[in-house]
């Protein structure tokens, strides 16, 4: 059965290690949904956080390919409902016939008008993956002219933290 999973994997913050990890996917002919790369709280090592679907047998051989690599610190899958958020910016048309209903789904779904001018708006959402695509189902009619999605980001609740050790 194909399940969508949450690997978190702290890496040295060197040039080229995104490069390796995404190398290693590729070979191995596994689909990503979604892939972040960031900072972390030290200069030596980031985090990429990558969403995936599959089976456990593609979960586990994700994991241990990960950990063969010299550059990865550390592999965790998130368990537990993770903490999860996504970034949209999107650009819907701006006409006096759509822009109230536009602004209103606006304010029910806590996004920002970041750009306006008389052809365009330019909103950015933020949360849950499920409210990005809720946004987006319900700004189609109104005509998305351009869309740019951030991936998830993820933390595991409570006390687990993902370092290197």
């Amino acid at each position: 059965m194909e399940n969508k999973f949450i690997i978190a994997v702290y890496v040295e913050n060197t040039a080229g290690v995104l490069t390796r990890v995404t190398g290693m996917f590729t070979r191995r002919g596994f689909n990503i949904d979604t892939l972040t790369g960031s900072g972390t709280e030290s200069d030596k090592y980031a985090r990429i956080t990558i969403c995936m679907r599959g089976d456990d047998y593609v979960k586990e051989q994700m994991i241990n390919q990960l950990r063969k690599l010299v550059v990865v610190k550390k592999v965790e899958v998130l368990k537990d409902e993770p903490i999860q958020r996504e970034l949209i910016l999107i650009k819907v048309k701006n006409d006096t016939v759509s822009r109230n209903d536009v602004m209103a789904a606006v304010e029910v779904f806590r996004a920002s008008v970041i750009d306006y001018s008389p052809e365009s708006m330019c909103i950015e959402v933020t949360g849950n993956p499920s409210k990005i695509d809720a946004f987006v189902k319900l700004m189609e009619p109104f005509g998305i002219l351009e869309m740019c999605r951030t991936g998830i980001v993820a933390l595991e609740r409570g006390a687990n933290m993902l370092l290197a050790e």
